[in-house]
């Protein structure tokens, strides 16, 4: 039998900071071999990015030690090699692709000066030599028109061409083995899916080996041929894809493999009263140019909407990045500017200052994103679910304050004796279970849900999921519930809207639209979503 290409041993990953010592990866061990892709899979906390980047040594020594194990790459022992040695593998025998490509690329460089960097650290290209490898990386990664992208800064990109220039860069010195660490995870599916089959290909033509670190077994099926299932340190299954999905020996395999959004949401009454609604609702944004600032043209990220919520109703919007899902909540809930009736149980909102409208504010609360970016750091949870109370003044004394987070917090499966600590103290979905606190904490009619389980493990999206279900079933809710998740849309939504381009592409019941879709577009919205083989074959370039 030939050696695998890359094999680790018994590795283990401490982290020691102000006299503790905490073990992140304990006695791991797996193998990569030649042209294989090895899927890593576990939840946040569980391991394996910090397994993925002790291959190349990349945490930070100290507070990072590794009082265990070895990493053969090649037969040489990379956590002994020298760091002359070290930069002679990194991006070039390996290479890695992060999550999230913003924060990966340089804003300041342009995309044909951040590859040439590597090609010429690595292969001496230079000048005209070094462009023309990266207009083909570029091209062979699916970047439209390629040579007009080369002075492209990072922020000029989407963010499926962003994680394509990623991959250009992983592919510069053709490496032996690619390190995928989520690079998907912040993608729309039809994106994810343009990716998955990118990589599948590229990894075919150049003949070499992947680790794909991911938490979404769907992926996995899709792309890896051996899965390592990670929890708590530990690897505590391994074995060929199929021979896991189908026959999981572990109780925690089994857990991550029934952790997809289940049930379907409950009609709302017959009667059930109009909380929000809009017509022909726009957003446009002015493209001024020239010395006099000129206004030359509109982005029309919402163009002519008609949307209307009622009382325990869901109605999911759903679309691609810049498809204008995220603005559109914005103007229901009179947070940006737009034109066309907005009315609130029977008041018209559109018009009104923001004076007039912060006594309405109680009624309409938002749940953002990214719970790590919408909660402050310097504030306590109670200082943070007590925000909107404090804010609008309700004349509450510090006893019924408390009380009042108390509850809210008891409603989101968190304990209030929790209040008192910060963010940081706790995990992605308990971070989220605290900003949706915050905004039940007022008690409102209409809550906008923006992505508020993309950034989260298919386990804790469940969870989440259950909840705003429970929420909406004790308190009559009205949300509108923005994603590109369709399997959360599903699991939630009573009504669909398909956006593309600020346009409404289709619209109606969720059980209707999701049985029978009408048009191209969101037919190949839930191929990608439910079914990546169906999606496009071939690289769609952007």
């Amino acid at each position: 039998m030939t050696s695998p290409l890359l094999s680790v041993r018994d590795l283990s990953v401490v982290f020691r900071q102000g006299g503790k010592q905490t073990t992140a990866v304990d006695h791991v061990s797996f193998e990569v071999g030649a042209g294989e892709t090895v899927a890593l899979v576990g939840e946040s906390g569980s391991g394996k990015s910090v397994s993925a980047l002790s291959v190349l040594k990349l945490l930070s020594y100290p507070p990072a030690s590794h009082p265990s194990g070895e990493v053969l790459f090649k037969g040489r022992d990379l956590l002994q090699a020298s760091e002359d040695e070290l930069r002679k593998v990194r991006g070039n025998a390996i290479t890695m692709v992060f999550q999230e490509p913003m924060t990966s690329l340089n804003p300041l460089h342009t995309i044909e000066r951040q590859i040439g960097e590597i090609l010429d650290l690595h292969k001496g290209l230079s000048g005209q030599a070094a462009r023309r490898r990266t207009v083909e990386l570029l091209t062979q990664v699916g970047i439209r028109d390629p040579e007009g992208r080369l002075g492209a800064y990072p922020h000029e990109l989407s963010g499926g061409q962003r994680q394509r220039v990623m991959i250009a860069m992983a592919l510069a010195n053709e490496p032996d083995l690619l390190i995928a660490d989520e690079p998907t995870t912040a993608l729309d599916v039809t994106v994810q899916a343009q990716i998955l089959k990118l990589l599948a290909r590229l990894k075919a033509d150049n003949g070499m080996a992947m680790l794909f670190i991911t938490h979404d077994l769907g992926i996995v099926r899709k792309i890896a041929d051996r899965v390592c299932v990670m929890t708590q340190g530990h690897i505590v299954e391994q074995g060929p894809v199929e021979q896991v999905f189908q026959n999981p020996q572990h109780a925690y395999t089994r857990k991550l493999l029934a952790a997809e959004p289940k049930g379907r949401p409950e009609p709302p009454r017959a009667d059930a009263p109009v909380i929000v609604e809009a017509q022909d609702l726009r957003v446009w944004f002015p493209i001024r140019q020239g010395f006099l600032k000129k206004v030359v043209s509109h982005v029309k990220a919402v163009d002519g909407i008609s949307i209307a919520v009622r009382e325990g109703e869901t109605v999911g919007v759903v679309g691609e990045s810049g498809s204008g899902k995220t603005t559109l909540g914005l103007a229901m809930l009179r947070l940006i500017s737009s034109q066309g009736p907005i009315v609130h149980l029977g008041q018209r909102l559109d018009g009104l200052n923001s004076k007039a409208m912060r006594p309405l504010r109680r009624d309409l609360q938002i749940v953002f994103q990214d719970p790590y970016g919408s909660l402050s750091p310097r504030l306590s949870v109670a200082d943070i679910v007590g925000e909107g109370l404090d804010a609008l003044d309700l004349g509450l004394s510090y006893e019924q304050r408390r009380e009042v987070i108390a509850r809210a917090l008891v409603d989101v499966g968190l304990d209030p004796a929790a209040m008192d600590r910060y963010p940081h103290e706790f995990s992605g979905g308990q971070r989220q279970r605290i900003a949706i606190a915050r905004a039940m904490a007022l008690e409102p009619k209409f809550v906008v849900l923006d992505e508020p389980t993309s950034a989260l493990d298919m386990s804790v999206q469940a969870q989440i999921v259950d909840l705003l279900r429970e929420l909406q079933r004790k308190r009559s809710l009205a949300y509108m519930f923005i994603s590109h998740d369709l399997k959360v849309v599903r699991a939630l939504a009573n009504e669909v809207i398909v956006m593309q381009n600020g346009k409404v592409v289709e619209q109606g019941p969720a059980a209707e639209l999701f049985a029978r879709p009408k048009t191209d577009y969101t037919r190949a919205l839930f191929a990608a979503a439910f079914n990546l083989e169906t999606a496009d074959a071939g690289v769609v370039r952007e």
